[in-house]
């Protein structure tokens, strides 16, 4: 065989891909042939794409610097004794990786929806004989029938065909089936203008056919599909890079003030054994070991959040990616559009008419006028069935089943029709004229109805239906009405001619002696919700970019009417990026490419390519899609979102979040959930790290100036997971600022924590620690209690101090009574439950041994008190300030 007719069948006939498969049309392949194919070939089935597994799911919960620099800690607490310390942290870390695990566990998908296609059986030529076989066993060289209603399972070259037509959406974006045929085009036709190819996974919609298998398998376009999806590497999620960045730097943190404090403390003449114990509990005290829990719980609750309206996310980190998003690629057919042709508008003889401004009341249906002629053929002319009108009634051809539409609409009943008309025979669609005709019986004469391409039904046509009747249409009228349907073209709309004949006697040509009658224009709407949420999308400054496998006239039209782009829209083909290397793109290409609104006729690979370029010019990328042909582009992007509903499963399994109504508009609903959720991250992060700065500047000082050990190490760990972790989880859970969706995108490099945050760390954490320290020293001077009684002031203190902390996590621009803190619910039922757990660690005697915590008395308990609040009136002072500042 040779590998050009197998790679090329397109581009070359029948009779020479034949030749080159050693095959025979008409008897097919001899079961040795068969039996030899299938060990050269290998059976005609798709690899199985890699699944994350469980021990994959769960590693994923531990592949963090923070949880690596906690383990550090734990290991350090049980290497010095510190048996109880080394303990709670192994059950944070357990905890954590714990709720990462479930819920990860949950969204994984099981499904393996590539090799799903290739478990149908097939009808084949063998030996003479038709059978019916394993679409797996399936080789190149097998002759396949085809039939209306059939999933094709192999690549073929068409060898036969009768109205052969193929829904090709799944690799194209193309909502329109392609009308086959046997003849060769061009080497460098596109996936969507090889009408004498059938591929894999795709359906036929019409008609009857034979085809050659040239490809089986990972051979076949839907298996260089699937080889891309595999290859795509994911994208780490900005979530990640940016808490392993915080991670990285508490790692340093961490160590620079364990060495100084214990450099300090052996100049100072401290036991060098004790000073590495107290370094241990700086190393504590520096990393917030709650971090990792509430990161997750906030995100695992996002995650419930969403898929309660309708948004399956299947990472948890994808949650906040969302919130970054800059750039929204999205596929057209399905996603902005509604997939079903609609007709709009006609153009008869008398002017266009409008289908929404056109009124049927008042009107006979029964009359000979062209609107009314041009529905009447229009349902005649027609194979499709409308059923009850709904989507699982409805079959047949797109655009069949618009016409179909619009005669209901009209008042004109199919099956009434048929009755008048009774059809006599039907002349199949024919490739060459691009018509079809049904032949009717009328009162005794005939009526040929016909419809096809606009311009083989102007130039066969030799009268134009008018309003009083035929008149001759004379060469200057032929070439006005290609200049008002090239005008239509131009719009993005589809066209299609319908013509009539009247006469005695059915002639031989039923395409010859036509009446035009009139030009249909139709169009795959635009959803009702999309333009509405692509608003929302630019006051969001988030900008969004159609992808199609359409031709650009339609393209630009969809994209009009969905309100993309500022003006002037840039439409770019995909023929002119088309094996671009993101790496090596020129400077001139890279801005034109990063201006445009469309991509018309874009392949697979060059929506990957899109991808990467807008991903390395800095954008976050969202990509939206539904077929098999989006699925390599949706697993590159930062977040791939797939369609629920129509979606393939090959483009669920490949996305991060699934639609489950296949509403453009949830896509602004989860991009809200995730700006809030990271504002929300940002608040407990400045929560977290202040209350753990405040206990790294206790000790630390304390040990400086020589004073006690204000805090024990069980202590310390005691206030990160108790009244650190609840306020600061509180904090997650926050609805957010209304005007979130107003504010433009974050700077997709910008850090979890800016020098603002920082600056807000250091100043709440310093205030929090001159409150300790001081409160810490007036028990010891002033009060005159004993070391471990000023230790439970400490304590207190501390513990107080850090849950009003809480309330400085207000935006500047809030009130200071009324804010997105105090109108948390979540906030006040963690400050009660906290003051619970200080309560209980303070009154309860086993529970206070432990801790190390001796009652104070009435005068310690108030002095701790008072002392708390100090950092709370500091913090709110600095806030104000900040709001005036930016003012």
């Amino acid at each position: 065989m040779k590998p050009d007719r197998l790679e090329n069948a397109h581009a070359h006939k029948v009779q020479d891909v034949a030749i080159g498969l050693d095959t025979d049309p008409a008897t097919g392949l001899e079961p040795a042939q068969v039996h030899q194919r299938l060990k050269r070939y290998g059976p005609n089935q798709l690899r199985r794409q890699k699944t994350r597994n469980v021990l994959a799911i769960l590693a994923h919960q531990f592949n963090s610097i923070i949880v690596w620099l906690l383990a550090g800690a734990a290991l350090l607490s049980f290497a010095f004794d510190d048996i109880a310390e080394g303990v709670a942290i192994v059950v944070v870390l357990l905890l954590n990786g714990g709720i990462g695990f479930v819920t990860e566990l949950r969204a994984a998908r099981s499904m393996e929806a590539l090799m799903r296609i290739a478990e149908v059986k097939t009808r084949v030529r063998r030996d003479g004989h038709q059978r019916i076989v394993n679409a797996h066993e399936l080789v190149p060289g097998d002759v396949v029938i085809l039939e209306a209603g059939d999933v094709v399972t192999a690549d073929l070259r068409i060898s036969q065909a009768s109205n052969l037509q193929a829904d090709e959406s799944v690799l194209t974006g193309e909502s329109v089936p392609v009308v086959k045929s046997t003849k060769p085009v061009s080497l460098d036709a596109t996936l969507g203008d090889r009408t004498c190819m059938a591929f894999k996974g795709t359906a036929i919609t019409q008609g009857t056919g034979e085809g050659l298998v040239v490809a089986t398998g990972m051979k076949t376009e839907i298996g260089h599909i699937s080889d891309l999806v595999q290859s795509a590497e994911s994208e780490a999620a900005p979530l990640e890079k940016r808490l392993d960045s915080l991670g990285h730097r508490l790692v340093w943190l961490t160590f620079a003030l364990a060495i100084l404090t214990i450099g300090a403390g052996i100049l100072r003449g401290h036991e060098v054994v004790a000073m590495i114990q107290t370094g241990v509990v700086l190393a504590v005290a520096a990393v917030p070991e709650g971090l990792p829990v509430v990161a997750t719980l906030s995100l695992a609750r996002g995650m419930w959040r969403m898929s309660q309206r309708n948004a399956v996310i299947t990472r948890l980190s994808s949650v906040e990616t969302l919130g970054a998003t800059t750039v929204i690629l999205t596929d057209k057919t399905g996603t902005l559009t509604e997939n079903r042709m609609t007709a709009v508008r006609y153009l008869l003889d008398g002017g266009d008419v409008e289908l929404e401004a056109h009124e049927s009341d008042g009107r006979n249906p029964a009359s000979d006028d062209p609107f009314n002629w041009a529905i009447r053929i229009g349902a005649l002319c027609n194979n499709a069935e409308l059923g009850d009108g709904k989507a699982d009634g409805r079959a047949g051809d797109p655009m069949e089943l618009a016409l179909l539409a619009v005669a209901k609409t009209s008042g004109v009943s199919h099956a009434g029709l048929l009755k008048e008309f009774p059809e006599i025979r039907e002349h199949a669609f024919d490739p060459d004229a691009k018509m079809m005709a049904t032949v009717h019986a009328d009162d005794g004469r005939c009526l040929v109805a016909v419809k096809g391409a606009q311009e083989a039904v102007i130039d066969s046509a030799d009268a134009v239906l008018t309003a009083e009747g035929p008149r001759p249409l004379d060469e200057t009228a032929r070439q006005q009405w290609k200049s008002r349907s090239s005008k239509a073209a131009c719009e993005g709309l589809r066209l299609l001619g319908l013509a009539m004949k009247r006469s005695e006697q059915e002639g031989p040509d039923p395409y010859v002696g036509l009446t035009l009658v009139g030009l249909v224009c139709l169009l795959d709407p635009v959803r009702e919700d999309v333009p509405p949420a692509i608003k929302a999308c630019r006051e969001a400054g988030v900008r969004v970019i159609m992808m199609t496998g359409d031709h650009a006239d339609t393209a630009a039209t969809i994209a009009r009417q969905a309100g993309l782009g500022d003006g002037d829209l840039t439409v770019i083909e995909g023929s002119e990026i088309a094996g671009l290397d993101p790496g090596a793109v020129s400077e001139d290409v890279r801005k034109r490419v990063l201006s445009a609104d469309v991509f018309a006729r874009v392949a697979p690979e060059t929506k990957l390519t899109l991808v990467s370029i807008y991903q390395k010019a800095g954008h976050v990328v969202a990509m939206t899609g539904d077929g098999v042909n989006d699925a390599p582009a949706l697993k590159k992007a930062d977040i791939g979102i797939a369609m629920g509903k129509r979606g393939t499963q090959v483009a669920q399994q490949a996305a991060h979040m699934v639609l489950l109504d296949d509403q453009f508009a949830t896509i602004i609903m989860a991009m809200r959930q995730g700006r809030v959720i990271f504002d929300n991250i940002r608040k407990f992060v400045v929560y977290l790290m202040s209350c753990n700065v405040s206990e790294v500047l206790v000790v630390g000082l304390a040990v400086g100036i020589g004073l006690p050990m204000p805090l024990l190490p069980l202590q310390i760990l005691f206030l990160n997971l108790v009244t650190d972790v609840f306020p600061a989880f509180a904090l997650g859970l926050g609805k957010g600022d209304k005007n979130v969706m107003h504010k433009p995108p974050r700077d997709p490099d910008e850090p979890i924590m800016d020098r603002a945050r920082w600056t807000l760390i250091g100043v709440l954490g310093a205030a929090i620690t001159v409150s300790t320290l001081g409160a810490f020293h007036l028990a010891l001077d002033w009060l005159r209690l004993e070391a471990d009684a000023a230790v439970t002031v400490a304590f207190l203190t501390l513990a107080l101090a850090q849950l009003w902390n809480v309330f400085n996590m207000r935006d500047p621009d809030a009130g200071l009574f009324s804010n997105d803190v105090t109108r948390n619910p979540y906030v006040w039922g963690a400050l009660a439950l906290c003051l619970g757990l200080i309560g209980l660690a303070h009154w309860l005697p086993w529970l206070a041994d432990l801790l190390g915590l001796p009652n104070p008395g009435p005068q310690g308990l108030a002095l701790s008190a008072a002392a708390s609040l100090a950092p709370l009136v500091l913090g709110q002072v600095w806030l104000t300030l900040a709001r005036f500042g930016k003012g």
